[in-house]
């Protein structure tokens, strides 16, 4: 798909989840084009977005019981769940992956936290290349590695052989046992840095912030 189509068709997108997405202090909403668009490249083929959903409380009936749990507002549910679904949970999944029939174009949504939008925002926004030979070799030369869009000093992580990936490493207690939360999950120790912004990570890794059209690798 052309660029120009593609923008028009991911600004209608961002324009329709907007109200029911957070907002910076500074008014301006988590809501974002990522991708080839955002780096204005001529031939687009999909369209990534990066967003930040509110958080409504929902009433559900399970039997006789009546239990409430906190997920990505409803419209904004409704608004993904409006195309083909392919892979993700809109209710709560970090990553969505929709077809849109009517535009005949995909879209791969994904949803951050404040803490690491910055570090999001600037690997999908891409290239590959530039993410992963600028962007992650940047921050690996001064100490840090990346589990699931936060990063950690290398200190605080172990190597897993068998996946091939760098792993926060887990609390234990007194008793030298994991800790585990209220799902009997073990506990990882804390990010080790917070990416608020884009230009964050640029700060971290020492580089002059380079705008989107030129990260084409």
């Amino acid at each position: 798909m052309n660029y120009g189509k593609a923008v028009y068709i991911a600004d209608k997108f961002v324009e329709a989840i907007e109200p029911f997405c957070e907002t910076r202090e500074n008014g301006l909403v988590y809501a974002e084009i990522a991708g080839s668009v955002r780096r204005h490249v001529a031939e687009v083929g999909d369209i990534e977005v990066v967003c930040i959903p509110k958080m409504e409380t929902y009433e559900v009936v399970d039997g006789l019981f009546t239990k409430f749990e906190t997920a990505h507002h409803r419209k904004f549910v409704e608004i993904v769940d409006s195309m083909n679904i392919l892979k993700g949970d809109a209710k709560n999944g970090k990553y969505m992956r929709r077809y849109s029939g009517k535009a005949q174009i995909q879209f791969d949504i994904f949803c951050p936290t404040k803490e690491n939008w910055g570090n999001m925002f600037a690997v999908r926004t891409g290239s590959k290349d530039f993410s992963s030979k600028v962007l992650a070799n940047g921050w690996v030369k001064v100490g840090y590695h990346s589990s699931d869009g936060f990063l950690y000093l290398e200190e605080n992580m172990d190597y897993n052989e068998k996946s091939k990936k760098w792993i926060p490493k887990i609390i234990l207690d007194e008793n030298n046992e994991p800790k585990l939360d209220k799902n009997k999950k073990p506990i990882m120790v804390d990010p080790d840095i917070y990416l608020y912004e884009e230009i964050d990570v640029f700060n971290l890794i020492g580089m002059d912030y380079v705008e989107p059209e030129k990260r084409n690798l």
